[in-house]
């Protein structure tokens, strides 16, 4: 049975190296790991490498350097059928010699951790990569969001530790949790039916009452969001701080300043809009975290949390944006809000003028905000793949 090369995939974190082995049904698997030291065909790779280098291999022997290979070989069904197939790797640093791998009806995936945690450049020794390897860009991340990860695994095992010895603690935590997203969920549930029952029955004239019907329990489930600022200043969830104030002050502003003060933003049908907004992305985020905390997953429910801010959240801010525009006349006219000068400074400081710079940051707000969701998508998507491989 004539030997040939499998296609081979891979991707590094700076413990590990992964590599993806598209072959199927794999036989007679052989994995190695092998130091081109005091081995006959560990020095017959080194002296084939070093044709242009002679004095190399005796500089591993005198110094005792170790660079390592990997050498593959199996039988089974890849790109050109049913052969023997085979192929080995000169790794950029030594590795550990142990291996693990994982053969599935479709794929082979192998771990190989690195001797020294560290990004390395490259996977291969040569500069010049094999033709049959290519980056996994399931797998693929740049170094700046390896650190990203490693550091949340780190302080996830920190966790782990403290959280040991705080097990009462934990039920508590968890308890407080479900309840506060399952009152959130209750209340934005409320408000999104409320208004699509209204507006079936009504049609566009429920736009112009939608403060009036809603604003009670919207003020409730805005007051409660500050504690999504304070439940990770205190350690009981592991998002940022600043996106989550991002987006409760920015909410805030909008119900409280613009439409709770001013009765003639009150009956505009932007109210509706931008609470029709906010409701229907809190009903899909509220639930998920809650199940979160009962360690319950649902793929569709994942997928919606994950994917229905990208449309309705730049939408928003769009509306919360037209919200503050409408409101620039009246705070001029009623000069509520402003700031009284001296006469020689002028009359007062329009509070229009700060709604003017804010209007500027909530975008500024909104690219902070959809870069850190778009992330997060990402990284839940691509563990979703690594699972189901």
């Amino acid at each position: 049975m004539q030997t040939l090369t499998p296609h081979v995939y891979w991707a590094q974190r700076h413990a590990d190296i992964y590599l993806r082995v598209e072959l199927s049904d794999a036989k007679d698997l052989e994995i190695c790991v092998q130091n081109n030291t005091l081995q006959f065909k560990g020095w017959w790779f080194v002296l084939r490498w070093n044709r242009k280098k002679e004095n190399t291999s005796s500089l591993y022997r005198v110094h005792g350097i170790k660079p390592t290979f990997l050498c593959w070989t199996a039988q089974g069904h890849g790109a050109k059928g049913d052969h023997d197939y085979e192929f080995s790797l000169d790794f950029l640093e030594p590795v550990k010699p142990e291996v693990s791998h994982r053969s599935t009806q479709r794929l082979v995936n192998v771990t190989v951790r690195k001797q020294e945690q560290r990004w390395w450049d490259r996977l291969t020794l040569q500069e010049r990569k094999p033709l049959f390897l290519a980056p996994d860009f399931d797998r693929w991340l740049d170094e700046s969001d390896a650190e990203m990860e490693l550091q949340a695994k780190e302080e996830e095992k920190i966790n782990k530790v403290s959280i040991e010895s705080r097990i009462p603690y934990l039920g508590l935590k968890k308890g407080y949790l479900f309840m506060y997203n399952l009152v959130q969920f209750l209340g934005f549930s409320w408000i999104f039916v409320n208004m699509t029952v209204r507006l079936f029955i009504l049609g566009q004239d429920s736009f112009y009452d939608t403060f009036h019907t809603i604003a009670d329990m919207m003020y409730f489930c805005q007051m409660m969001a500050v504690a999504e600022v304070m439940n990770p200043l205190v350690g009981l969830v592991k998002t940022g701080v600043f996106p989550a104030m991002i987006q409760v002050v920015g909410r805030n502003v909008i119900l409280f300043v613009i439409f709770g003060s001013l009765e003639e933003m009150q009956n505009k049908a932007v109210v509706f809009f931008v609470f029709y907004l906010w409701s229907t992305i809190e009903i899909f985020r509220y639930p998920f975290y809650m199940l979160a905390c009962i360690d319950t997953d649902w793929k569709l429910l994942t997928w919606l949390r994950y994917s229905i801010w990208m449309p309705l959240y730049p939408l928003g801010v769009l509306a919360e944006a037209i919200a503050v525009i409408q409101s620039l006349p009246i705070f001029d006219e009623t000069r509520l809000y402003s700031i009284p000068l001296p006469t020689v400074l002028g009359s007062s400081f329009s509070f229009s003028f700060t709604l003017k710079i804010y209007l500027a940051l909530m975008f500024l707000g909104l690219f902070i905000n959809f870069r850190h969701l778009f992330r997060q998508r990402r990284r839940r998507m691509r563990s979703r793949k690594r699972k189901n491989n």
